[in-house]
This record gives C-alpha cells, structure tokens and sequence, in this order.
C-alpha cells in the first residue's frame, strides 16, 4: 500500500469514528453574594457506546445541572448521567438522539509506539469532530489526576490533547476505541494520557449486571515486584505485588495482611501485578471475597479475604 492509499484509508476510518464522536456541553450554578444564581459552562467530549448511550470522564459532567450533547451532524439531545465511576473517571449518559455506536477495541494488545488518533471537541469549538494524530508513548502510567484522585494503567500518548477532548475516544488504525482521553500535563509538550478501554468494559458491565458501577477492594496499598527490586531488597520472587500499606479495619487487616506481604496468587490466578490484582478481584464482585496466596519471608499463607463493595 502506497502513502496515498494508506493516507486515503486514514481518513476514511476517521470519517467513520467521527459519526460515533460527540461533543458534551455543560452548565452548573453558583450563587453571587446577592444570592444571584451565576451560570458555569463547561464542555468536553464522549462516544456512543449504543445507540443511546455515551461515555465520556465524570469530571465533564460531575456536577452539572443541564448536559447537553451534540452529535457530528448538529443533532442535539439533553443528556442524562446513568451512572459513574469517579474512582475511575467515567461516566456514561444516556441521550435522546439516536447514536452510532463505535466499535471497542481491545487495549490489553496494545503496544507502545502504535500509530493512534484522539478524536474529540478541543476548546469547546464544535464544529464536528477534530483529529489528532500520534503514537503510544507508554502504557501502565500512574498519575495523581488531583489530591482525591490516582488514576492508574493509563495509556500514555503524544497525540495532542487539548481541555475539550477530555471524554473522547483514543482510537487505533482500525477504527476501534482503545482508550478514552482523560487528562494533559500542564507547560509538557505531547504527553497526554488515555483509560484503557477494558477498563471502561468493566465499568459498562457492572452497569448492565448492577444497575450502577461498583468498586471492590480489600483496603491495601501495593506496588509491583519488578526484577530490580527484588535483587535490591532480596525478595524471594521476581514478580507479584507487594503490600506497602494495610488500611486499618480493613478486610484485609481483618485477616491479618501486613505490610510486606507479598501476594503471587489470586483465586488461582497468578499475579504479576497491580493491574492484574484488581481485574481479578473485581471479577469477583459476585462472590463477594477473593481467596490469596501470600508470601510472608519464608512462610506461604493462604487466606480467604472479603471485599468491600461500593
């Protein structure tokens, strides 16, 4: 395929993800010292994941009083929070307008340095979607979002980003959403951030099983075993995750967990990581506990913890 024919089928794939591609406008009220009621406007971005649904940040519309989402033809609809995930800084909202939902890849094989396109409403200008393109520049990124909120497992990209396209898709070459776009660095050149879009799969499965998104955990804080820390502190594994600390009455304290520990196991799954420890325990939000295989020096404990479920 010649440059012309790939730069052909660029745009044809962006022409079909812009239909899916949304932009959200927001107005929240605060008060003068008149008790005069003073209007806040926002916008953001989203994409139809069905043919009335939207999943965009929750910090687009957290707090909003009126939503308003317009689709890339002009069409326009009030929009509705179903339900969100602050935690995770999702939402998902349904709409009036009848929506072309877009397909959703699979961001578990994605690889650093893929070709991807952020598509979303920059600055709040719409005029239909626009375009960025770039490539992965990391996967597994942690940031500190706010002092309330650590986002983890973000894809990393140099595709600009601007205030605006928060909410919208991160898409790869074949059209399919892999990410949703989150948050920029402030005065850093080409380093935005996306959620992986087997997070928000999960989200939009405990909304379809719940009724609402929910979160589990055990109440402990880890960090990933990594070759070199295992060498620096002669640990007895190279992977695992190690707990860093163990909130007080927390289920996990309950049981005797301590800074330490280090868990390789998780209802018979072996665990390589942070991110592996968390999809596996939220898969077991119906069982309501998750049962651990713990190494603690030279002894292995095994021990049945419950979750706490909000």
């Amino acid at each position: 395929m010649g440059l012309e024919d790939l730069s052909n089928e660029i745009s044809n794939i962006i022409s079909r993800v812009s239909k899916s591609v949304v932009a959200i406008f927001t107005v929240s009220y605060t008060y003068d010292f008149l008790l005069n009621p003073v209007p806040i406007r926002g916008a953001g971005s989203g994409f139809a994941v069905s043919k009335d649904l939207v999943v965009t940040n929750n910090h687009v519309v957290s707090g909003s009083n009126e939503i308003t989402v317009v689709t890339a033809d002009g069409g326009k609809s009030r929009g509705y929070v179903l339900s969100s995930a602050p935690w995770k800084d999702l939402a998902l909202i349904r709409v009036e307008e009848r929506l072309e939902p877009l397909q959703l890849g699979d961001s578990s094989s994605i690889k650093v340095g893929e070709l991807v396109f952020a598509v979303g409403n920059p600055l709040g200008l719409w005029a239909g979607p626009t375009v960025t393109m770039g490539v992965v520049s990391a996967i597994g990124r942690t940031i500190s979002a706010s002092p309330e909120l650590i986002l983890e497992d973000l894809i990393q990209t140099d595709a600009a980003i601007n205030p605006g396209n928060s909410g919208g898709p991160l898409v790869n070459i074949r059209g399919e959403a892999v990410g949703v776009t989150t948050a920029i660095v402030p005065f850093a050149q080409g380093i935005g951030f996306a959620i992986p879009i087997d997070d928000v799969k999960v989200f939009l499965e405990h909304i379809r099983k719940y009724g609402k998104a929910l979160r589990a955990w055990i109440g402990i804080y880890v960090a990933d075993v990594t070759p070199e820390l295992a060498r620096a502190y002669k640990l007895p594994v190279n992977q695992g995750v190690i707990i860093v600390n163990v909130l007080r009455g927390s289920p996990a304290d309950e049981v005797g967990l301590r800074p330490s520990d280090i868990i390789v196991e998780v209802d018979g799954v072996a665990i390589k990581n942070s991110k592996e420890l968390r999809r596996v325990t939220e898969r077991a939000i119906d069982k309501g506990f998750i049962g651990i295989r713990v190494l603690r020096g030279l002894r292995e404990l095994k021990l049945d913890v419950p979750l706490l479920i909000d």
